[in-house]
């Protein structure tokens, strides 16, 4: 249970701190509000790099990604008898911290009332800055790829200062890749949060999007099982 409960707690502080960069940014009557891509990159980065650091304490190898898992697993990286905690660690950290974002903002949901005012699922999860399902999904698969094969030549990432080195491996993926679709990378990360805006009371709440939601579950995981696959013929 030790890998249930480092994915878990990992995850929920990954969420906590990424989504709540994002309903900083978007909601209106926030201090935060407006602020640039560098902003939200960075903050993604170091959300990973305090969820890598708190999976690693409680007993995981702190991927807090089922493509992350997937990948590894697929080619022999990582035991297949450990996936299906993780997963579930993974997806329901995800979805708890989301609903941490919720009640921490959820005055601003209240007098933010339309999604131009920021009150939309692109806090929670991702979107393409160009709809283009076929090239949306390809961008996906390549950032994941860059991110997974680099972390693959890691080695244990959960000690001393690499936790910081993922940080900035997704920083600068975000930067150089993420711009075309916001680089979901990682399906418990988009899903988690864009069950926890679809169900839970979120005032004056948009559209979920479950039309665009195939494409950052099934890239990342694709770019995953690439990232395996070529590392395993190296």
């Amino acid at each position: 249970m030790s890998g249930f409960w480092g994915e878990f707690f990992g995850t929920a502080v990954l969420i906590i701190l990424g989504v709540g960069c994002g309903a900083g940014v978007n909601l209106k009557s926030n201090y935060a509000h407006g602020q640039n891509w560098m902003f939200i990159s960075l903050a993604w980065g170091l959300a990973v790099t305090f969820g890598v650091y708190v999976a690693g304490q409680l007993g995981s190898q702190g991927h807090l990604n089922p493509a992350v898992t997937l990948g590894f697993a697929a080619f022999g990286f990582f035991p297949w008898h450990e996936v299906v905690p993780y997963l579930l660690g993974q997806f329901l950290g995800a979805f708890v911290g989301a609903a941490v974002v919720i009640i921490q903002y959820y005055p601003q949901f209240k007098v933010s009332k339309t999604p131009t005012q920021g009150n939309q699922v692109g806090i929670f999860s991702t979107a393409p800055a160009i709809q283009n399902p076929l090239f949306n999904f390809l961008s996906e698969v390549i950032a994941t790829f860059v991110f997974i094969f680099t972390l693959l030549n890691l080695g244990n990432f959960t000690q001393g200062l690499k936790p910081l080195i993922v940080g900035l491996l997704i920083t600068v993926v975000g930067q150089a890749l993420g711009g075309t679709t916001g680089f979901a990378l990682n399906p418990a990360r988009d899903w988690g949060p864009r069950l926890a805006y679809t169900i839970l009371p979120v005032p004056n709440r948009s559209s979920a999007n479950w039309g665009y939601a195939w494409v950052p579950m099934f890239g990342p995981l694709a770019g995953g099982l690439l990232a395996g696959a070529l590392q395993s013929v190296l």
